[in-house]
């Protein structure tokens, strides 16, 4: 017979939940996998290419989205380390998601092209064409997800029968 207190837990101890490095690698993958889905979708419902400037080439393109990654990562990353981290990190990680996308990319097409206009016309365009708010939208789901793996506790499921060993 066994004594338990009142507040033990007569399921047995909680589980901890998703590992930090796994939270991160899932959310990290899902941000781009939702980003790319999203700007793809928005093109094709605008007719319209995310960047629109002949002959910029894919590099500032690449640069604003490994940014973004980057930027992503990190933010969530520090929430995550935390033992119990919160969901008021959220809007945190996408609006930096967001500006790093921006900014590094209005970097990338000034290098580019070496023109301070066409570099704040492009910036302006994925604001106003709604390329930045997919972005956002996709680091805020991402970044929910990854916080709720890490703040779940939950355990495989387990028929009623495996327990009969335990006793």
């Amino acid at each position: 017979m066994t004594t338990d207190t009142p507040s033990s837990n007569p399921r047995g101890p909680e589980s901890a939940g998703v590992s930090r490095v796994l939270a991160l690698t899932l959310a990290t993958i899902g941000f781009f996998a939702l980003a790319v889905f999203g700007l793809g979708a928005l093109s094709v419902a605008t007719d319209t290419d995310i960047i629109a400037v002949r002959g910029l080439g894919q590099v500032p393109g690449v640069a604003g989205m490994l940014a973004a990654l980057l930027a992503f990562a990190l933010m969530l990353w520090s929430s995550l380390r935390r033992e119990h981290p919160s969901f008021l990190s959220v809007p945190a990680t996408a609006l930096a998601t967001a500006l790093a996308h921006l900014i590094v990319l209005w970097a990338a097409v000034l290098v580019a092209r070496g023109d301070v206009v066409i570099a704040t016309a492009v910036a302006g365009d994925l604001v106003r064409g709604g390329a930045s708010a997919v972005l956002l939208a996709a680091a805020a789901i991402a970044a929910w997800a990854g916080v709720a793996l890490r703040r779940t506790r939950s355990r495989r499921p387990r028929w009623p029968w495996e327990d009969e060993n335990e006793e």
